[in-house]
This record gives structure tokens, sequence and C-alpha cells, in this order.
């Protein structure tokens, strides 16, 4: 299969060379050029029946080898696959080529001819794509190679073996397709009537009448919930209708993502489409991302953010008046809006949108959604969902000897399936009873193997414990490729390596979890996805994480630490077996003792967790954060404003439910009182006569509806820095103390009064360590320790083992024990030896790292806010870069790529690519030759993200310099009255 998409890969970028980029391409053809005689039109069809079928190519059909693929633009990217929207895009541009008159100057105007020529020629064509249908085919045909095609009969009814709810989806789909090219079509009107359109050439009734896309249609648009399996074309579906927004509804779209990694692969896999297309693809996640975003003059921004960073984007658009610029919003893992306080974020954020923006669209997706009924409420949401897979998944279960298949409609829910059969030595029993080495090696290495472990040490020791048992022969299988993966991981933790992957990864066995670097998951993601690993042992999280599909997924035990598994998190683990286009199969198979039979059984069969609103459970980040940023953001002023915003959240959708000792109102009116109390909200006059209106008519308590609010000079920074209402008035007392006596000898005060509170909870200092450190440090930074409350004395006691009678704050006290950490980071950038020297996992080190450039960042906008703060501005500017890199200065540059982390930095500042500017203009083919272990798809990410990055910036500066060129509007008349 992977030959297969290289080929495919192959033919894309042969079309690719011999046309010129979308830039250059300016001819539209008239009525009369598209209009072709009989014969023409008879070879017309023809070629398009035969790229049709091209497209809907079976899994075993061979295409023709080709020139080698070093200008492929698409690269190793599968979700944009060869059926896809843009290889219809480029068929299209295939027939311009041909016309060479008429040229238009306006290349966006040419962009939207052929998005919306695209969208009318194959508005179905999405079904034909990792998508939730089936379509009824022509029996196979041999094409001139000799080669199996599948097509489509003439006439045949793509939406033929549909659900009904499906079939609705492709009907509004198809009149907005129709709306969207007509749209296109008087856009290219409006500036040259001497243009026909496509349009002319098409029989009368072939089409619907298109209405223009304006505001007021706009305004009708749907917001949308899928709910598909695991690689059922989610991310395809949503790639698709995000170009359609950037490209040719000419907005700004949002896609909200919930891990950092997933945010930096999707900017990695897009930004080459950006540049090739014509928009931006921004990043806002940890530090990263402006606020509010730079408005674009011409070009559209595609905003990729994390759940915390979309908020505060969302918050600076209302703010500024911009948030009907946003057409599209695409929540992936929709959900998230059940986690905690993430989930209160997620939750905050799309109601915002929906309460202040009637114009942009919301689409949610996720493969785990039970109770969707309250979700479409809150969203106000059209559902679509299937159980179509592309590729088959098949559910086992392992109890000793015997592997059951997991059928539903069966009396106890499952059916014998085989038994397992392999020969183990008396050795081999007691080190591995569950019989993992035979279960993995039916499949290793010629396929790839997750094994998920409930806790990360299990992960280590399930790995070591593969590789005793396996044969020699699994070294000799892709061993150069291995050797360079462990070259890899010294080169990018300057000559450490762990000892387990060393042992391991020499016979294509690695595990995956929090406690390595991000470098080296990001080496060892790429190994597997690469098949030079084929086995990883992993821990939950790589459920939800990065796109690691298996052809078997093996879970350990039904457990995630101590707790028992639950249905959502099976489902998430299982999904990814079998990927379309990797595997023509899945299968997955958990292993359980006797005495978890029955729970395992009753998991598999019953139906998902429900999704809850998190927002009076999470009391710091909930109702109180919310309040606070509808006050500040004047959305909501009063009691009755901020009631009727909380009717219409999922919160409010789900108050009878939630609240069993308390009405809403209480809740709400609680929430303003505590946060008055709390000096964040100040009560103003008497409301009017509206409000007196609606507290008649709701009957609840005067005292408070009488009241207006507006936010105090702390709320505004606390809502502005994000920072959780737990802490506002601990930092505020920490920086007014700092501004009495800031120790500026080092960095060593401004990291204290950075490192994240909420870590400092959970942290079990070293005290040997500790007292180390600290008699390490010069006069002036143990000055610092004292003015925070940590003496030597009470360090020394803590390390004898002495009582101690006068009273420490132990938050203070972990959290300078963290301060340590990250300033010996700053002073060392190398995390191994950071983590031996505090017996830290690298994991977690590096963990605290971003965490703490994050909350500096935060803490930076808290300061802005308050005048008496001015000093810290420019302070922790600085001080948020050195946290965000942790590598020296000179690096910094280059780290500013998506993609280059500190090893692939050295590598390449070491070759000359000393700056931005060097890596944008920088040749993928030289890039490989000159740095090591540098793939092909790496190389060109590398530069399309640089390419990015400078256009962006490019881009700031001449808006700046125009700005400054523009007459103010108000500037004084020079006419005599």
């Amino acid at each position: 299969m992977d030959e297969d998409g290289s080929r495919i890969r192959r033919r894309v970028s042969v079309r690719k060379r011999n046309r010129p980029s979308l830039g250059i391409i300016s001819a539209t053809p008239t009525t009369a050029e598209l209009k072709p005689d009989n014969e023409e039109e008879e070879e017309e069809k023809e070629e398009e029946m035969v790229a049709g079928s091209r497209r809907r190519k079976t899994v075993g059909v061979q295409l023709v080898e080709s020139n080698d693929s070093e200008e492929d633009m698409f690269g190793d990217y599968d979700s944009f696959a060869e059926n896809s929207f843009l290889a219809q895009v480029d068929d299209l541009e295939q027939k311009y080529m041909q016309v060479h008159e008429n040229r238009k100057p306006d290349t966006d105007l040419v962009t939207e001819d052929l998005c919306s020529e695209s969208i009318k020629h194959h508005k179905l064509s999405i079904t034909t794509v990792d998508s939730c249908t089936e379509l009824k085919t022509d029996e196979c045909t041999k094409n001139q190679s000799g080669h199996e095609d599948v097509s489509i009969k003439p006439g045949a009814d793509l939406t033929y073996e549909l659900p009904s709810s499906q079939v609705l989806y492709f009907e509004n789909l198809q009149n907005s397709s129709n709306d969207l090219d007509d749209w296109c079509t008087k856009e290219r009107d409006r500036n040259s009537s001497s243009h026909k359109t496509v349009n002319e050439k098409l029989p009368h009734n072939s089409i619907e009448q298109p209405q223009q896309i304006d505001e007021s249609s706009s305004k009708e648009r749907k917001n949308l919930i899928y709910s598909l399996p695991t690689s059922g074309g989610k991310t395809l579906v949503a790639e698709i209708l995000m170009l359609q927004e950037l490209l040719c509804r000419r907005k700004d779209v949002l896609m909200i993502l919930p891990y950092v990694a997933i945010v930096q692969e999707k900017i990695s896999d897009l930004s080459s489409f950006g540049i090739e297309l014509g928009f931006f693809v921004e990043e806002y996640a940890g530090s990263k991302g402006k606020f509010p975003p730079i408005k674009r003059r011409e070009k559209k921004s595609l905003y990729i953010a994390t759940i915390e960073k979309g908020h505060g984007l969302i918050n600076s658009l209302i703010e500024t008046g911009r948030i009907d610029s946003l057409g599209l919003v695409v929540v992936d893992e929709l959900h998230m809006i059940a986690e905690g306080s993430r989930g209160a974020v997620l939750e905050m954020t799309l109601a915002k949108i929906l309460y202040t923006s009637k114009t942009t669209q919301i689409i949610g997706m996720s493969a785990t959604l039970n109770n969707v009924e309250d979700l479409r409420e809150f969203l106000q949401a059209e559902y679509y969902t299937s159980q179509f897979r592309p590729v088959e998944l098949k559910e086992h279960v392992k109890i000793n000897d015997a592997i059951y298949e997991v059928d539903r409609k069966a009396e106890n829910g499952m059916t014998f399936s085989r038994l397992l059969i392999y020969k183990y030595s008396d050795t081999l029993k007691k080190m591995d009873p569950d019989h993992l080495v035979a279960l993995v090696t039916e499949v290793i290495p010629n396929y790839s193997c997750l094994v998920f472990c409930p806790t990360k040490k299990n992960c280590e020791n399930v790995a070591e414990m593969i590789c005793k048992f396996l044969s020699k022969e699994y070294l000799r299988h892709r061993e150069k490729e291995k050797q360079e993966v462990i070259e890899n991981l010294k080169s990018v933790s300057s000559g450490h390596l762990c000892p387990v992957l060393k042992r391991t990864i020499p016979l294509g066995v690695a595990y995956h979890h929090s406690g390595l670097t991000s470098d080296e998951r990001k080496l060892l993601e790429e190994a597997y996805s690469a098949g030079v690993l084929c086995l990883l042992t992993c821990t939950s999280t790589l459920a939800a994480g990065v796109n690691l599909p298996a052809r078997r997924v093996i879970l350990r035990a039904p457990y995630v630490a101590k707790e028992f598994l639950k249905r959502n998190q099976y489902k998430q683990m299982i999904g990814r077996a079998g990927r379309a286009g990797i595997d023509s199969i899945g299968e997955s198979i958990v292993i359980l003792q006797e005495k978890d039979k029955q729970q395992v059984l009753e998991l598999i069969s019953r139906p998902l967790e429900n999704c809850y609103s998190h927002l009076v459970k999470e009391f710091s980040k909930g109702i109180q954060t919310l309040f606070l940023s509808l006050i500040g953001l004047k959305i909501a002023t009063n009691l009755g404003e901020i009631y009727q915003f909380m009717s219409g959240t999922l919160f409010g959708v789900q108050q009878k439910i939630l609240l069993k000792e308390k009405s809403l109102w209480e809740v709400t009116v609680e929430s303003l009182r505590y946060l008055t109390e709390k000096g964040l909200l100040q009560k103003d006059t008497t409301l009017t006569e509206k409000g007196l209106t609606q507290k008649d008519a709701l009957c609840k308590s005067e005292e408070w509806y009488q009241y207006s609010f507006h936010i105090t000079k702390l709320g505004r920074a606390s809502f502005k820095g994000t920072i959780d209402l737990a802490y506002c008035d601990i930092l505020y007392r920490d920086l007014k103390i700092g501004l009495e006596s800031l120790v500026l000898e080092s960095f060593l005060h401004l990291i204290y009064l950075t490192t994240p509170y909420d870590m400092a909870s959970q942290c079990n200092p070293d005290w040997m360590i500790y007292f180390r450190q600290f008699n390490q440090l010069s006069p002036a930074e143990q000055n610092v320790a004292a003015l925070v409350g940590v003496s030597e004395n009470y360090l020394g006691k803590k390390v004898s083992g002495q009582a101690i009678k006068k009273k420490v704050n132990k938050d203070v006290v972990n959290r300078l024990y963290l301060s340590f950490v990250l300033y010996t980071l700053l002073k060392e950038t190398n995390i191994w030896n950071v983590s031996e020297k505090f017996n830290m996992p690298r994991g977690y080190t590096q963990s605290l790292l971003t965490a703490a450039a994050t909350f500096s960042s935060c803490v930076l906008h808290f300061c802005e806010e308050l005048e008496e703060f001015w000093v810290y501005r420019a302070l922790l500017v600085e001080l948020t870069k050195k946290l965000t890199y942790c590598v020296k200065a000179e690096l910094i540059p280059l780290m500013e790529v998506t993609g280059v982390l500190e090893g692939r930095a050295k590598q390449l500042y070491n070759a000359g690519y000393k700056s931005l500017v060097h890596l944008a203009n920088a040749d993928p083919e030289v890039l490989i030759r000159t740095i090591e272990h540098l793939s092909r798809r790496q190389a060109k990410q590398i530069v399309a993200s640089a390419k990015m990055l400078l256009h962006e910036k490019a881009e700031a500066l001449q808006e700046e310099a125009e700005e400054l060129l523009r007459l103010p509007s108000d500037f004084p008349s020079t006419e005599k009255a």
C-alpha cells in the first residue's frame, strides 16, 4: 500500500510539473471555448470517466510508474487523497491550462473559479472518500495496463444506499454548492462582464436556481455535528469545508484541537497548501498567538488553536468587534466538552460564538458521542452520523488461551473464535502469562501493532519483556534505518539515550508515554509511521493524540492507571486499528482476567458515556470565569442578561440533571456575589425599566436584580491574562511584593513569579537535592528565597528530619523548588542533565517548562492591564521567549518554525541555515542531502512552515506601513466654512 501511495503522489507530481502554479493561471475560458463539438465532447466524457475511476480505485490497483516525486506539494499527507477536493481542483486546472487568452490579473478570482467549478462538477464526490457512505458501483473493467478500475454507472444515484439523515445532508451540500457556484460567478461578473459563466453551457433544468451567498444567506447556515467512527472521514470532510470557507466564502476559519502536538502536526501539514492557495496558517498554542490577531489586508487566515488559546482568540475577536470575520469554527474531538476544566473552557468558547455571531458556523466532530440531543440543542445544530468504516474493525477479547470475537447479537456478547497456539517455555510462561509475545508476533514485523498499558512504567516493562523473546530475525528487519533512529535520538538528546530504548529499538519495539521528551516522541512517531518500528507500547493518551494507526491494537488490561476503562476510552483506543489507505483490516484484542470478564462485556455492550457540562464542578474555571468575561466583553452586564446567556449553554440545557438542590438562577446570583466579594466585579446603579420587567416576570431576587455590573481593574487583568480565579489575588500580591524588592541579578526571581501555581501543589521535593541546589546559589539568589519565605535553616531541618515549629507555606516551598528546576534549565538548556540532577522524569521536566512558558505569557497579559506593574512588561517578554524555546539565543529564530525542535535546529544552524529567511528559501532536496536523518516529507514541511511564517511577518509589516501612511479619519478639514 505504501508503494501504491507513492505512485499516486508521483502521478500528482508529474501533473504539477507540467503546469504553472495557481498564482500564474489567469485565463478564464469563454462559453465558446468550453463548448466542444460532438467528437470532443465524447473524448472529454471518456477522460472524465477514466479520471473518476482512477480516483475511486481499490486497494489492489497498481498505477503506472512515473518520475520521482521531488516536487509533490502534497507530500505524504493522506487526508488530501488522490480523490479529494484538491485533486479535483488539479483536474480542473488541466482544463484551464488549454486556454491562454483573455488573461485576468486577479488570481484570487481564478481561485474562486476553480473552487466553484470543482464543487459544481463534483458535488457529491465527498461520498467517495473516507466518508460515511457506500457507492453503488458498476462491475470492474480492465484498463489498458490490465489493471482493474471501479467506475460508477452513468446516471447512478450516489446516495442509493445512504441513511435518510445522510441523504438530507448531501442534498443540503448540493444546494450549498449551487449557491457557492453562483456567488463565485457573480463575483466574476462584477469585475468583468465580458466573461461568460460555466452555467451558460448547462441545461437550465440541470441545476437548482441558486441564491447569492451574502450575509443573509450565511445566517441560514446550520451548525453541524458529525459523529463518525475513527478513520471514518471526519478530518477530510472538515478540511474540505475549511478550504471552501477560506477560498470561496473568503472568511477566516478557526480549528480547535485538543493538544499542542496535534496543532503543530496540523500546521506542518497545511502550511504548503496555504502557500499554494493563498491563505495564512497561524498557530495558537502554548505561548504562541497574537491577541487580537492581525487584521489581514487581503488573504484570509486559518487559525489552528488549542482549547485554551481558541477561547482567548474568540474573546479578542468579540472585544474588537471582529467576530463576524470568522466564518467557520471546527471543533475536533467535541467530546472533550465533558473533560473537566478544559471542557468548561470549550463550552464557554462555543456559547460566546453562538451568542455574539449569527454568521459563524460551528462544526463539531467526534467518534465518541452519546447524548447528542443535549449537544444539538446547545449548538442549535444538525446531526449526521454513520457506523460506516472504510476498514473493517473486528473486536476480540482474550481469556486464558481462548480468543472470542465480540458479537452483540450473541447471548453472552461474544462467540468463540480460536485458541492461541504458541510454544511457550517454562520461563516464558512465567514472564508472559498473558501471551503478549504470541499476540504481537502474529502481526509484526510486516504489520504494525499498538499495546496499550495501564501505566508508564508498565509500558517500559512490557516493551523489554517482549524483546527478550523475539528472535534474531527481527534484528535484521530494516536494520540500517533502526540504527539511524538510535543515532537521531542521541542527536536530539545531546548524546543521551534511554537504556530501555537502546535495547528495544534494534528489534523494532519502543515505548511511548509522557515521560519522553517531545523530541523523542516525535522521532519515535515518525519511525513508527514509516514502518521502521513495528510495535509501540503506550498509555491511553496516545489514543486521543497523534495519528498512529495499527493493524492490531492490544489492551494489556482494561484499566487506565487504577481506574477501570470507560466506554469512550475503549472506543478511542480500538479506533487506532485499521486505517483507510494503510490496512485492509483492523482488529482489537482486550486481555482480561476471569474476574474482569463480566465487567468488560458490559463495557463493550453499553452505550458511550454522556457529555455533561463542567461549568459548576470546575469552580475556579467555570461559571465565575465565564461571568467575568461576559461582563468584561460587555456581552451581558446584568443578572437578567447573564441568566439569559446561561440558559443557552450546555449547562443551561442540562440544568435539571446537574442541579438538584439549587436552581440556575440561584447559582447565577451566588457566582456574581463571589466575584463582587473577590473584587473582580463592581455593582453599578439600578437597572432600566426593561430589567425591572424581566425581574417581575421571573419573580426572583430583588437585591441582585436591580444592579448592573462592570469589571474592575483586577478583574480585567485576570480575564485578559486568563488567570485561574483561585490564584489571581495571590498573583497580584506576589507581583506587588516583587515591586518592593525585585532581584534582577539573575532570572530566578522572575522565574519564581511565573512558575505555575497548580503544578506546585502536585510537587514533592527531594529535600537533599533542594538543600544542595540552594547552597549553590549566589548570595543575591539566596536572598530571593528569603524574600518569598524559604530560609536555609528551614531546608536544613527538613534534610535532617528535625521538627519545624515555624509555619511555612507549603505551596511557596514547592513553587521555589520548581523555580530552581526552571532556572537550572535556562542556564544549561539540557533537559536530560537537569532531570538527572533533580531526579525527575525528563518528560515531566519538559511539561514544567511548557507550562511555565504559557503561564509567563498569561502573567505578561495580566501586567499589561495594570499600570502599577509596568516594570514587568519588558522583563516578561524576554523571559517568555526564553522559557518557550529554552535554547541558545542563536537557535530561537529556527525554533519558531513549526516542526523544528532543538535537535533539528542545531543541525540546521551547523549546516548554515541560521535564520528564518534561510529556511524559507531552502531547497528541500539540498536539505535532505545536508541534514542527517531528514526525510523528504519533513524537509518540505520545514520549508513550507518557514515560508508561511515569513509571509505572515511580511504581511504584518506591510499592514503597519500602510496604516502609518493612511490619512487619519479625524484629519481636520482644510475647506473654509
